[in-house]
């Protein structure tokens, strides 16, 4: 500790506390197992903190064995009782040293991994304790300014002082601005905010001193905010950042020993978690405002999925999104006034909300086009204008929209991007479909080519949106899928919704569930003649 003078300043810093005693001492079974070693071996085992020693003749054999987290390493040696090899209790001789060390290094492995639990639940209780979802009570709370007056007065008479404050740093780190205070004017809260620059002893403080003021000559050099003849000068801070400082004052010159300057840091943490708790909590309130949105997004998502009833006769539709969370895709059908179905599945390359907005957003405006246009690529290039005019140009797309006729089986359709199709046919064989174009909000002016198919009886084709543009990786929703339609059985007499569940697993699997949520599926299936 240094006495403070004229010239010279006292300084805490705070130490972080010591071991007691040896986290080994808290086994209560070994020393029982290490007495059962001696009994059973002639051999001696015990623990010894610190270091091993140098190899001697004295030392037979040691390993090192770790108490915990902030403890030092000691040691497990292993001698002879007496440093000769002696007869155990049942009258055999005592083993060879060989036998001992095998068994002494069991026990101490055994004893690591023991330690090892204990000092990973030490920390995970704590990590629990820290877990705990923050709630307001349900009985009307007194207001954070009651309640950091009291911690401040609480404070300040704890070690007898008269005056305490507490400045907040603002979101520039540049001013010090007095939040709440005890004993001092209240009109102190409308003055304007202390530059940081040049507040030597806040300065101090932030770096984690709790700087102690004994006399006015230290108070005149210390730049102090207010005039009194002693203060301390303490930082409030999270383990995440620098809050302010916590000031208290004296009324008289005095001196503030070690105990009293612990105190007030105890106050400067209690100061801190009020404060931080009060963000958490509006913080939380505003998530679990944001969670019921999104669930209630999520839930008017799904409740717009196409219907499977009302289909003509001898087709089957199904479509599949990944399972958590709004997303940013879609899957689309629906009979036009010409007896016509209307197929579309379609991708946003954003992702959350907006994404699944952007996907919402698109279905409505496939479903607006659709029926007065007669070939597909005029209304994917309808939509592109859609998606082209209404947003910024970072408004990109995937998709696929088809025309189909009941009756003949045939498919016209036109693909923006570059979505997987494949056909599946009755024997068990598959074949791509390649399409690849400019994604829909690429330009304004897109090309957008025509194709067809004609679905025989037993055929189906599945479609895949994605957002992902890293082409044929493992992480590529079309690498799963490719996977997924090579390992398909013969498709006859599966349903267009269980080709689609089979898909769906295969890319919702690691490595593709792990981190994909941008994809989207559509099967289409003519059914067996004889059906």
């Amino acid at each position: 500790m240094v006495k403070p003078n004229a010239n010279n300043l006292k300084l805490y810093r705070e130490k972080p506390p010591q071991e007691s005693r040896s986290p080994l001492d808290a086994i209560g079974s070994l020393p029982d197992v290490l007495q059962a070693f001696q009994r059973g071996t002639g051999w001696t085992l015990r623990y010894v903190a610190g270091p091993a020693p140098s190899q001697t003749v004295d030392l037979t054999w040691s390993t090192p064995a770790n108490p915990g987290v902030g403890v030092s390493p000691g040691h497990l040696r292993l001698d002879r009782i007496g440093g000769r090899s002696v007869a155990t209790p049942s009258g055999n001789a005592a083993v060879d040293q060989a036998t001992a060390r095998s068994l002494a290094s069991a026990i101490s492995g055994m004893v690591n991994e023991l330690l090892e639990t204990r000092s990973a639940l030490w920390q995970r209780e704590a990590e629990l304790a820290a877990g705990v979802p923050l709630a307001a009570g349900s009985e009307q709370q007194c207001h954070l300014a009651t309640r950091l007056q009291a911690v401040l007065k609480a404070g300040a008479e704890g070690v007898g002082c008269q005056a305490a404050g507490l400045y907040m740093l603002d979101e520039a780190t540049t001013e010090l601005k007095l939040r709440a205070v005890w004993g001092l004017p209240f009109d102190r809260l409308t003055a304007p905010p202390r530059p940081l620059e040049g507040s030597i002893a806040d300065l101090e403080a932030l770096l984690g001193h709790a700087v102690v003021l004994e006399n006015r000559t230290l108070m005149q050099s210390w730049r102090v905010p207010e005039d009194f003849p002693a203060a301390v000068c303490i930082p409030v801070s999270s383990p995440a950042s620098l809050l302010g400082t916590l000031w208290v004052f004296s009324e008289t010159e005095r001196d503030f020993n070690s105990r009293e300057t612990n105190m007030l840091e105890v106050v400067a943490g209690r100061l801190a978690a009020d404060l931080e708790r009060e963000m958490l909590l509006s913080e939380g309130e505003q998530a679990t405002g944001l969670k019921r949105q999104v669930a209630a997004a999520e839930r008017l998502q799904r409740s717009q999925l196409p219907s499977a009833y009302l289909l003509p006769e001898h087709w089957q539709l199904a479509g599949a999104l990944p399972q958590a969370g709004p997303t940013a895709g879609f899957y689309d059908w629906s009979r036009l006034p010409n007896g016509m179905l209307s197929l579309g599945v379609g991708q946003s390359l954003h992702t959350g909300l907006p994404g699944a907005m952007a996907a919402n957003a698109l279905k409505t405006a496939l479903r607006a086009h659709a029926p007065y246009h007669p070939d597909p690529e005029q209304v994917l290039r309808q939509l592109n204008l859609t998606v082209w005019t209404g947003s910024a140009g970072d408004q990109h797309a995937e998709a696929f929209f088809g025309l189909l006729e009941p009756g003949t089986g045939r498919i016209a359709f036109s693909a923006a991007g570059e979505p997987a199709m494949w056909i599946l046919r009755q024997d068990g064989s598959s074949e791509p479909l390649p399409c690849r174009s400019d994604l829909l909000g690429a330009g304004p002016e897109p090309l957008y080519e025509p194709f067809a198919y004609q679905l025989e009886p037993g055929e189906s084709l599945l479609v895949l949106a994605t957002k992902n543009l890293d082409r044929a990786t493992p992480c590529d929703p079309r690498f799963a899928l490719a996977e997924a339609v090579r390992s398909l059985p013969p498709t006859t007499w599966l349903t267009a919704e269980q080709i689609v569940d089979i898909a769906s697993d295969q890319i919702a699997s690691p490595p593709i569930g792990a981190g994909s949520e941008g994809w989207s599926l559509l099967a289409i299936k003519r059914s067996p003649l004889d059906d």
